[in-house]
């Protein structure tokens, strides 16, 4: 999976998975007759595809981004000037779908994509970046491109700036055209219905999401304390801090991020690059931080991530309950995945909360798995799918990830697509898989038959203002990628120290101000010996994971004599495959660093430079 150094033809295509099916969606009271079966084909749809394509290879690297705008439009002049959402997207993908074409041989296309927001359009390269050093700077070229299309789209009172929540969502009268909330989808005290996409699927998710907790989505961040804050004035001692509310979906799910998806060279690999990836994504939701407003106003953290947590948290009052609570009397429901009252301390949408590497000691042999002594957080799975996964042979890290997954209920289920044959269709596990929004999330082959292989897609970065700091970003972690698998790195603590870094990554400034949990040894204790199956010498079991609290700056440029730094590492690796300098040049350094050092102003500083 290395790039060489020279330049080669571009990879070959690879057909792109359907984003929604169709039909007629269920309400959650039409879904519950289905919800366990779903459950359980989907974990037997599981177990056949992973029998199927277990075995499936990809010699090459093949690599792309996805980027999300938001339409805006301008309205009045001078002091008289404003800007709201403009609800054009289904528009807009429609005639950028035309402009498109299909003509096969353009390998410098676009494809565009519906988001939850009307307002909303997300972009992909037609064709994924390749496994050459040159592919490294066709990122900004193809993110300019994107751009480029969809402004030429745009009226000449509309814009496209790269931010990652719409800053006065939810305050007044802020689309276009003018709509009004307390819609029966959202029931929002401030956002209407007109501002969802009007694709029955997102409607559904909507409805459902509030029918299956029995309330809107309660959204709550600490409000910023300025000079001139007026709920901070005569605040009396020990009084709770002041908040922003916020009660509807579009709120979270209406941002926009950076995700950042890689084909591994087989499962296992896929496996191995997602536990990997987790204990960096606290690193770079932190270097990307760039939401510093919720509802119009500044808020006391800097990240979009527990705003779309709490936009998606479908959890009944019984499943939120704090540890040590009893189960609320006639609060079990039969037909809902664990009754309605299995606690579960996360939203669907959060940090992974386990890792799902199995040295290959014990996959093979059967051995114990020395990884798993880092999943130290209480993991909730549903007793019956994991025994069901056990049962058709899934080794056991891996069953109680899917054991997890399908500790929830499916939001959206098509009436034309509960009874399915589980030895050719998808759906049913795709319904989990896909509603699990975890900050990393492990994705198998699609299909039962299918040319796109095992992938780990990358999704806590928030997206950047310029498209050179995008594809900065995207560079960089596809290096960093690179050279874990090249040097042998490992950077895994335990998964608690995970979700702490998570929560230090959202705090104001914490690029500069907060430290992270890190590893202090990154090498692996040896290469995998084909003939013994296991790390040698020594064996995976006296494997180091020493870690500390290193700053954003230490883990990028090294601490001490023992921590070299993630961005020396990327140079030694590209200078490992002779990589022309021009090209060296993409990724670094990370754009907030430089800020810091006060050389630019990110997009977080331009959102809230008046804090």
């Amino acid at each position: 999976g290395s790039p060489p150094p020279a330049s080669s033809p571009p990879p070959p295509q690879i057909r792109m998975a359907p984003l929604h099916l169709t039909g007629r969606p269920l309400t959650l009271e039409e879904s519950k007759p289905h919800l366990r079966d779903i459950r359980l084909h989907g974990v037997r749809q599981f177990i056949n595809l992973y029998k199927r394509v277990e075995h499936h290879q990809d010699k090459e690297l093949l690599w792309g981004d996805e980027l999300e705008y938001h339409i805006m439009r301008t309205e009045g002049e001078g002091h008289e000037r404003s800007v709201k959402v403009s609800l054009r997207a289904p528009e807009l993908l429609k005639q950028l779908d035309e402009a498109e074409g299909n003509d096969p041989t353009r390998r410098d296309g676009c494809s565009w994509h519906a988001e939850y927001g009307r307002w909303m359009v997300e972009a992909t390269p037609r064709e994924p970046y390749g496994a050459y050093s040159s592919d490294l700077l066709k990122v900004e070229r193809s993110m300019r491109l994107r751009r480029q299309r969809l402004l030429s789209m745009l009226h000449p009172s509309e814009i496209i700036p790269s931010v990652p929540a719409f800053p006065t969502m939810g305050v007044g009268q802020f689309t276009h055209p003018p709509a009004h909330p307390k819609g029966p989808i959202a029931n929002s005290e401030t956002i209407p219905d007109q501002c969802i996409n009007p694709h029955p699927r997102m409607h559904t998710l909507t409805a459902n999401i509030r029918a299956r907790r029995g309330s809107n989505v309660d959204i709550r961040l600490p409000l910023y304390a300025d000079v001139a804050t007026p709920e901070f004035k005569n605040l009396p001692k020990g009084a709770p801090r002041p908040e922003v509310h916020a009660d509807a979906m579009a709120f979270g799910m209406g941002s926009c991020c950076l995700q950042v998806t890689f084909q591994a060279r087989d499962v296992h690999e896929s496996r191995f690059l997602t536990d990997q990836l987790a204990a960096l994504a606290p690193i770079f939701l932190a270097l990307t931080a760039a939401t510093p407003v919720l509802k119009g106003r500044l808020v006391d953290t800097d990240c979009r991530w527990d705003v779309i947590a709490g936009a998606v948290d479908d959890r009944t009052p019984a499943e939120r309950r704090n540890e040590g609570e009893l189960v609320p009397e006639g609060a079990r429901d039969p037909a809902l995945a664990g009754e309605g009252v299995r606690r579960l301390p996360k939203s669907r949408y959060s940090s992974i909360s386990h890792y799902i590497y199995a040295c290959p000691a014990a996959r093979i042999k059967h051995k114990p798995n020395p990884f798993d002594k880092l999943n130290d957080l209480g993991l909730e799975v549903d007793p019956e799918m994991l025994a069901e996964l056990e049962k058709g042979g899934i080794d056991s890290t891996l069953a109680r990830h899917i054991a997890y997954n399908f500790s929830r209920d499916p939001l959206v289920v098509f009436g034309e697509r509960v009874d399915l044959d589980d030895e050719k269709d998808t759906d049913h596990f795709e319904s989990l898989q896909s509603s699990n929004w975890n900050s990393v999330r492990w994705k198998p082959p699609p299909a039962m038959v299918s040319d796109i292989g095992w992938r780990t897609e990358f999704r806590p970065m928030e997206i950047q203002m310029t498209d050179f700091e995008n594809a900065a970003f995207t560079v960089l972690i596809l290096l960093v990628t690179r050279t874990i698998l090249a040097f042998d790195l490992d950077l895994l603590v335990p998964i608690s120290k995970v979700d702490e870094n998570m929560h230090r990554a959202q705090q104001r400034d914490a690029v500069t101000e907060q430290k992270f949990f890190f590893r202090k040894n990154l090498a692996m204790p040896g290469r995998i010996d084909p003939h013994t199956q296991c790390c040698a010498p020594p064996p995976c079991g006296s494997m180091n994971f020493d870690y500390e609290e290193m700053t954003i700056a230490e883990i990028l440029h090294g601490k001490g004599d023992y921590f070299p730094g993630l961005l020396p590492l990327c140079m030694a690796y590209m200078e490992s495959i002779n990589m022309d300098a021009p090209t060296r040049c993409v990724p670094i350094p990370p754009l907030p660093l430089r800020c810091w050092l006060g050389r630019v102003r990110c997009c977080l500083c331009w959102l809230g430079r008046v804090r």
